[in-house]
């Protein structure tokens, strides 16, 4: 679906705008001991002048390709306007000076082509690493319904993998089945196997792709050196007994993702990795299961920042962001979520995980619906959502907060919600609370057209004067009129400047009133 920016995302936009990183030309000649391979698909074969690769005997085939192993600096390229079929499965690695490349080559219209052909994977890069992938076009539609991936990353055994890009792909069409494992069905597909070596990615950057119309997930990580008590009974059987081996700066940003059967985003096993201004339209729209736009599972310090999240098809889960199972010190700020039909945020722990040190600031929520928030049953512990707006004009949510609890003793839900603004300009209904704990606590917020039930959560009742745009018009009584909170980020949804020692505004503006 599409949907019109409003002027309130003039920042954000610039930002999203920002020109994309420089690419080296092909041409660029490669190093002393480095070498430079073509692929033409389209090529015939000629047995008096047999393929070596060169560009005047280009190989024809990818089996061709995937017989060489290839070494730091090298470049194995494709030509444009040429598709192969198939499985890319290059053997060997680049270096941390000289990566290997996987790029295009040739000044024809149009991008050179993978197209899987149905096989399990399109391009398949296994225990590597210092390796760049880019400016190709993938695809993976044949045979539609069983597991397959555009483009699997997977270690086995290997320990670190160091410096891995994908960028500026254009991947779409991999019709896979509703799968949600360690092999696939993704368009990315980032993978830990093995057995007996801890294996994890240390600088995976994954950025500036375009991907549409995959079933099931977007970008998905798995591994199995997960293992750790936070995760409780929600532990893969299959998971390596020894200590929990998270990948490291890992960064997934700059995506435009369309049309997703399942999740949108789903990072598992990291530790400080950064998701941003990716921009998702279209999740939860052929799964079975429950997904989400963007999500955290089994990590630590994730940072999910200036995304824009749309169209999530149904309540099972449907949210945008969710900080699920074994989560600690995730932090969603500066994101802008709407028209979602599960909601805005889900904080899951379940079947003995814990939630730890969630933060959820300074974003804006616009026609969210079904829950503006849900909180699974399990331990929820120190939970800070503050300064965010939620606006409903055409879906009103049926509850403001859903606690799904199950038995005291298992469940605890820590959640304080301070400084948050909630405007409903549609029909009069909705937001109710359904089953709130003694631990979920209200402070400082303001509540617009919005009946409720048990419990009323105080704060402000009255009309913010909120623009179009989601600032404040003067005379708002949102105008500080929130409370100090430390370690607030230091910046609103548009930029400004948020003191560490003046009362701030409700809401996720913390500018002036506006005329």
């Amino acid at each position: 679906m599409r949907h019109r920016r409003t002027p309130a995302r003039a920042l954000a936009a610039a930002v999203l705008a920002l020109p994309l990183l420089t690419l080296a030309p092909a041409a660029q000649a490669a190093g002393p001991t480095a070498h430079r391979h073509h692929v033409d698909c389209s090529a015939a074969p000629d047995p008096a002048a047999p393929a070596d690769g060169s560009a005047a005997r280009p190989w024809t085939t990818l089996a061709e390709a995937n017989a060489h192993s290839y070494g730091p600096g090298d470049e194995l390229l494709f030509k444009r306007g040429t598709t192969c079929t198939g499985t890319l499965q290059p053997s060997g690695a680049g270096s941390a000076g000289q990566p290997f490349t996987i790029a295009d080559y040739g000044d024809a219209p149009g991008r050179a082509v993978i197209d899987g052909a149905g096989a399990h994977d399109a391009v398949l890069l296994a225990n590597t690493q210092h390796l760049r992938l880019t400016r190709l076009e993938i695809t993976n539609a044949a045979a539609p319904g069983t597991e397959r991936n555009g483009v699997r990353l997977r270690l086995s055994d290997y320990g670190a993998a160091k410096n891995i890009t994908l960028d500026h792909l254009s991947l779409h069409d991999v019709r896979g089945g509703d799968f949600k494992t360690l092999t696939g069905s993704s368009a990315i597909h980032v993978a830990v196997e093995g057995t007996t070596v801890p294996s994890w990615y240390d600088g995976l950057d994954i950025h500036h792709n375009t991907i549409r119309d995959v079933d099931r997930e977007g970008i998905y990580f798995k591994s199995r050196f997960s293992k750790r008590d936070l995760v409780g009974n929600q532990q893969d059987p299959n998971a390596y007994p020894g200590p929990w081996t998270p990948s490291l700066n890992v960064r997934v940003h700059h995506n435009t993702l369309t049309s997703i059967a399942g999740d949108g985003i789903k990072i598992d096993t990291t530790r400080g990795a950064r998701v941003d201004h990716n921009r998702l339209d279209g999740f939860q729209l052929r799964s079975k299961a429950a997904n989400a736009g963007i999500w955290t599972f089994n990590t630590d310090d994730t940072l999910v920042e200036y995304n824009e999240v749309s169209g999530g098809g149904n309540t099972k889960d449907g949210m945008s962001f969710d900080a699920d199972g074994a989560s600690k010190g995730t932090v969603f700020q500066y994101n802008h979520s709407h028209d979602n039909t599960g909601g805005f945020l889900l904080i899951c722990p379940y079947s003995g995980a814990k939630v730890l040190d969630t933060v959820v600031r300074y974003n804006v929520s616009r026609d969210d619906g079904a829950r503006l928030v849900q909180n699974c049953w399990g331990p929820i512990l120190n939970t800070q959502i503050y300064n965010n707006t939620f606006v409903n004009r055409t879906r009103i949510p049926a509850y403001l907060v859903q606690d799904d609890t199950g038995s005291p003793a298992t469940t605890r839900h820590e959640l304080a919600f301070r400084n948050n603004l909630f405007v409903n300009d549609g029909p009069f209904g909705g937001y109710a609370f359904k089953n709130p704990t003694p631990d979920l606590s209200f402070s400082h917020n303001l509540f617009h057209n919005v009946p409720m039930t048990r419990p009323d959560p105080g704060g402000v009742k009255a009309d913010p004067l909120l623009r179009a745009d989601f600032r404040l018009r003067t005379g708002s009584p949102a105008l500080s009129a929130g409370t100090l909170i430390a370690d607030n980020g230091g910046r609103d949804w548009f930029g400004n400047e948020v003191s560490p020692t003046s009362v701030p505004n409700i809401g996720a503006y913390e500018g002036i009133g506006v005329d």
